[in-house]
């Protein structure tokens, strides 16, 4: 483990509500599908299952996305604007079995307010780090997903869509085809 534990889940989830978006899907389209990936992040506390809730987790994509194309400069913008607005107010806590880690808003804080908030909590980790070089897009041409890179020689490359394998089987192909006249 490279980070702390909870460092790692913040960004792991932050990266998969940022792909749920993209120009041609809509990987959040209800409430049931908002449930899947509470469910599938371990998202613990208050979740309304509404669709005022799922408005405000979809309006946040878009700012977070923004963290994987911008500068230091501009990820410490994001980041401390995330913990301003939502009053963020770090605490150690313990919960369903899980050890002490780092709380900032309440359990009963709104869904979106909280993912914010673990999202601005594991990112301001990366920066304290230098380690916001992790923080990627898929290298496969027809994909435009973000990752976190928390391999140890930071070597990852590909999204979890499958994108790795759609490239080694092109790049099979091309050998194939190379190798025959």
């Amino acid at each position: 483990m490279l980070f702390a534990h909870d460092t790692e889940c913040s960004l792991v989830a932050a990266a998969g509500l940022v792909n749920t978006a993209g120009p041609d899907r809509e990987g959040l389209p209800d409430v049931a599908a908002l449930d899947d990936f509470v469910a599938s992040h371990g998202w613990t506390g208050r979740h309304e299952h509404t669709d005022g809730e799922l408005v405000e987790v979809r309006t946040l994509r878009p700012r977070l996305r923004r963290i994987w194309y911008a500068d230091t400069d501009e990820v410490v913008a994001i980041v401390n604007g995330l913990l301003r607005e939502s009053h963020a107010l770090p605490q150690l806590i313990r919960h369903d079995d899980e050890p002490y880690h780092v709380h900032a808003v309440p359990r009963d804080a709104p869904l979106a307010t909280r993912m914010a908030v673990e999202a601005a909590m594991a990112l301001a980790d990366l920066v304290r780090m230098g380690e916001l070089s992790r923080l990627r897009i898929c290298d496969h041409p027809d994909c435009d997903n973000v990752l976190v890179d928390l391999s140890r020689n930071r070597c990852r490359r590909f999204c979890d869509a499958g994108c790795g394998n759609r490239a080694a089987v092109s790049a099979y192909r091309a050998r194939k085809a190379a190798s025959h006249p």
